[in-house]
């Protein structure tokens, strides 16, 4: 009698091992040079091992190190990697906070199968990373109104050049520094040539790994020697307007005959992320504009594919009233101008508009201003 495979071990946060740090990093002030380099991180970290045999190891939190990874690991040669974006935020009221974290897990795991690496319960994870902040958020995030970030990653971490499902698979999380979000004002972009494409119908636009973003570098270092800061990606014959760099893009318009409009493309073709940030936006714009507030109109929300020449149009005759890029690298951050077609055009910052409206809606629900089920508020730690 043929004998059943025995189940692999799930990602189990309740096995969770910690050991405490003994070389205590300090803690950079505000301003300080090292947090623009993007690489201070905190004293932990977490990580767990998944084995094709096995399942998942018991998961630690240690001391931040670095890895060590054999040459043939599977993620320097074939990008199996995929990871998140997110933070932990000091409220105003002195509460630890995240934004949606169960968003965030959700949409990892849905990055993690669509390049083949394991599978994992979400809700696990996301009390990893709820234990990990409750750790080291006590000492690392003392200032009210402060933020860090946060970097769950996934990678293959096989000793194996075979082209195949990696056997062995690392998932860590780390928290690091990062410039206020309010870095730049605003942005200005450049539209992608056409030799250059982002993502395409099909392909993995939509998941959050590492093949995404190291091909679209060359692209945004001409961007920045042409004083630009972001790339505004564009695909096909018709110029159909997708990102804009790492984040999603807004825009807000009156159409020919009228009526307001916040645009964005959609997510139905798999080719744009399908941003934490973005569907906060929507949700939040339907629920509290739909009548308009104060100076500022209503809105009719439309998620379809609009083309680059559209956007010029709507310049050329005034019809632009703001436009935006979103996420949680750049939060919600206006745009002024995008070239394209060898022209700027040029578009309106409105201090007191959409963007800064949504942008204050978003930061009172993370900073704890507005008590919303959105603001999960962490119970810290002190270590022993």
């Amino acid at each position: 009698m043929q004998s059943s495979k025995p189940s692999l071990r799930p990602l189990d946060a309740s096995k969770l091992k910690f050991t405490k740090t003994t070389t205590p990093m300090a803690v950079p002030k505000p301003g300080d040079p090292v947090i623009a380099t993007h690489a201070q991180c905190t004293d932990h970290m977490i990580t767990a091992i998944w084995r094709a045999d096995y399942g998942w190891e018991d998961p630690e939190l240690k001391p931040y190190t670095n890895f060590s990874l054999p040459p043939t690991a599977s993620v320097f040669h074939y990008a199996t990697e995929c990871l998140e974006g997110m933070k932990m935020y000091r409220g105003y009221d002195g509460m630890l906070r995240l934004f949606r974290p169960d968003a965030n897990c959700k949409r990892m795991l849905a990055s993690a199968t669509r390049i083949s690496l394991p599978a994992f319960d979400p809700e696990e994870l996301e009390k990893l990373i709820m234990t990990f902040i409750a750790t080291d958020g006590p000492k690392w995030l003392p200032e009210k109104g402060s933020s860090l970030y946060l970097r769950p990653t996934m990678i293959g971490s096989s000793a194996s050049l075979a082209f195949q499902t990696p056997k062995e698979c690392t998932l860590f999380v780390i928290a690091c520094f990062m410039p206020p979000p309010n870095s730049p004002l605003e942005l200005r972009l450049m539209a992608s040539q056409k030799d250059m494409v982002r993502a395409w119908p099909g392909g993995f636009g939509y998941a959050k790994v590492g093949a995404n973003y190291g091909p679209s570098l060359l692209a945004n270092c001409k961007a920045r020697g042409r004083s630009y800061d972001q790339v505004l990606w564009l695909f096909g014959e018709e110029r159909e307007v997708t990102e804009a760099g790492a984040s999603n893009f807004f825009i807000v318009w009156r159409t020919a005959d009228g009526k307001s409009q916040l645009v964005t493309a959609p997510l139905d073709v798999k080719m744009i992320l399908d941003g934490v940030t973005r569907r906060s936006i929507l949700q939040l714009v339907r629920e509290r504009l739909a009548s308009g507030q104060g100076h500022l109109e209503a809105l009719e929300i439309v998620e379809r594919k609009f083309t680059m020449d559209e956007v010029a149009d709507a310049v050329d005759h005034g019809r632009v009233i703001e436009a935006f890029a979103a996420g949680t690298a750049y939060f919600v951050a206006p745009v002024s101008a995008i070239n394209y077609q060898d022209r700027d055009l040029e578009i309106t910052i409105a201090k007191d508009g959409y963007a800064a409206l949504i942008k204050s809606w978003l930061a009172d629900i993370m900073y704890g201003n507005e008590h919303h089920e959105w603001g999960v508020v962490v119970e810290e730690k002190q270590l022993l």
